[in-house]
């Protein structure tokens, strides 16, 4: 394990950026209307600084919880930086939770002050709010009766010196997202995510001319690691994104030389490209030597990732055949893996030493092993202290020797590289008696450029089947005459397929292709787009016996 002292906790590391690099650049917020405003270093500490004031004259007990809801935003990371500073931690929702898991965070991490940022969906959050519960407004939040923070910085002045935190002082709390159930409060210290911070800049050599853009949701634990915990630590560029719309110009605002995504936006990417330069096309120029550069850089540059040097994928698996071709395109996509309760800080891939599905060795002070079920266990410094108010929970979540319990299935290879093969209690039994992991054959179905999402299900059922979501790109398209039955023999061609690469008993009945979008907002996915398995199942419960019953490969449901 490499040495830690106090200088390298994420506040310290701060000061040192603003000491000595007080006038660079280190956020910038677009505000709308082609309005973008850039933060220097020693701005984000005076506006931190004045707003920590604030929070002590409040007079709250020390290590009180304090909440953040916005989209990521400059002023998230001030924020966050206030609190810390005024000796608390910070609770940070989803901006895209309903009012019921609003609620309950609120209520269950026992948060005394809420800062209300930029959100779309206010006016079905705001009921979750209790009517004491004292709230300041972001300058991007919705219109609201809250005293805003711009009203509090320019009549507060700065809180005296520099405040610290103690290595252990309790840092932040991360909801788990509730792909399962009521979501976790994962409680962590400033040592379990200044360690990992550490641990990932040096395994990548990042420093602080790296430039990143945040628009994967800060109140999970990847990009709180990334464009929050690593930014402050290297003093690294941090962009901020306006909007869905505004991506593409975003991105290209931003250039980033370093871009984390998750599978379903890597794949939509890839998606993009093809519906301008159909894959075809692509693979004969990719393979004609003297063009083949120039149509990887016009690619990249098109995506907007022509700077980047580390590209990165998390938060689910990533189907193999997608890693080779952004490797094609000459874009080495690093694969991470961990959970909020050990701050992401588990598994990375070695540039140079990937291996198609798999996701890499650990960082060298973590530890892995399997249990004699397969799960997947680990020791790392970024463990969490423990979900907050569980004792319970958070003992059944260790072994007795201390590793957590991952809850994922793996098998490592003889380089040491971990592949996940499941979710321990995704694993369901068909009426033939045999096990089925959903997940690998749902990469495979994932990876056709047909196909945006997939869930493969078939509890007791005499064999398997899923229900795919279309690609976006293909909606617009299925009114037109013949476009259905054309996509219906592309989709037979990859159950054939899929069924081609899996086991007997694990064979695919038929393909049901949904006719409703699955949404965030709806309850269907997390906040980090991962698939909510039994919310979907049950949706489709009903409708099991009728596709069984008519022996079609492929159903379009009504």
């Amino acid at each position: 394990m490499s040495s830690f002292s106090d200088s390298d906790l994420l506040l310290q590391r701060f000061y040192g950026h603003v000491d000595k690099r007080g006038g660079d650049v280190y956020l910038t917020q677009p505000f709308g209307g082609g309005a973008v405003v850039d933060y220097s270093f020693a701005e984000v500490f005076d506006q931190a600084a004045r707003m920590a004031a604030h929070i002590e004259s409040l007079g709250f007990e020390p290590q009180s919880k304090i909440a953040i809801i916005s989209k990521n935003c400059a002023h998230f990371i001030m924020a966050e930086l206030a609190i810390w500073m005024a000796g608390h931690v910070t609770v940070a929702l989803y901006p895209t939770l309903n009012e019921g898991t609003a609620r309950y965070i609120l209520d269950h991490s026992d948060s005394r002050l809420l800062f209300v940022g930029k959100l779309d969906t206010w006016p079905e959050l705001e009921p979750a709010v209790p009517e004491d519960l004292p709230c300041i407004a972001f300058p991007l939040a919705p219109k609201t009766s809250f005293t805003t923070w711009d009203e509090i910085t320019a009549k507060t002045e700065p809180v005296a010196g520099k405040p610290t935190r103690a290595a252990d002082d309790e840092s932040l709390i991360i909801y788990t997202s509730g792909s399962t159930g009521t979501p976790k409060g994962v409680l962590h210290s400033f040592r379990t995510i200044s360690v990992p911070t550490k641990g990932l800049i040096k395994q990548l050599g990042l420093s602080q001319n790296e430039r990143q853009l945040s628009y994967l949701p800060l109140a999970h634990a990847m990009d709180r690691w990334l464009s929050g915990c690593v930014s402050l630590s290297i003093g690294s560029h941090v962009f901020f994104a306006e909007s869905l719309e505004t991506f593409v110009k975003d991105l290209n605002r931003a250039r980033p030389t370093l871009f984390l995504s998750v599978p379903r936006l890597w794949l939509k990417f890839q998606l993009g490209v093809y519906a301008k330069l159909p894959k075809k096309k692509l693979d004969l120029l990719l393979k004609i030597p003297f063009i083949r550069g120039k149509v990887k850089k016009k690619v990249l540059t098109t995506l907007g990732l022509d700077n980047v040097r580390i590209a990165g994928s998390g938060s689910a698996p990533i189907p193999a055949e997608l890693i080779q071709w952004y490797r094609d395109l000459g874009l080495e996509l690093l694969e991470g893996y961990g959970m909020s309760e050990n701050f992401n800080y588990s598994h990375l891939t070695r540039p140079g030493l990937g291996r198609a599905g798999y996701i890499g060795n650990t960082y060298d002070d973590v530890d892995c092993r399997l249990s004699d079920a397969g799960e997947i266990l680990v020791k790392s410094p970024g463990t969490m202290v423990g979900y907050y108010k569980a004792e319970e929970l958070t003992k059944a979540a260790f072994t007795d020797d201390g590793y957590l319990k991952t809850g994922d299935r793996g098998s490592i290879d003889e380089k040491g590289r971990l592949k996940i093969t499941g979710r321990v209690k995704e694993l369901f039994k068909t009426s033939k008696g045999k096990y089925v992991a959903p997940a690998p054959i749902e990469n495979i179905l994932n990876n056709d450029p047909s196909v945006e999402l997939s869930l493969v299900s078939g509890s007791g059922m005499p064999m398997t089947h899923a229900v795919l979501q279309l690609s976006e790109e293909l909606l617009p398209t299925l009114d037109q005459p013949g476009v259905k039955d054309r996509i219906t023999a592309q989709l037979e061609q990859l159950l054939a397929h899929a069924n081609s690469e899996i086991e007997s008993f694990e064979v695919l009945g038929f393909l049901v292709v949904a006719k409703d979008r699955w949404t965030i907002e709806d309850g269907q996915l997390t906040p980090t787009m991962k698939i909510k398995r039994a919310t979907i199942e049950e949706m489709y419960g009903p409708k099991q016996d009728a596709w069984y019953a008519s022996k079609s490969k492929v159903i379009w449901e009504d």
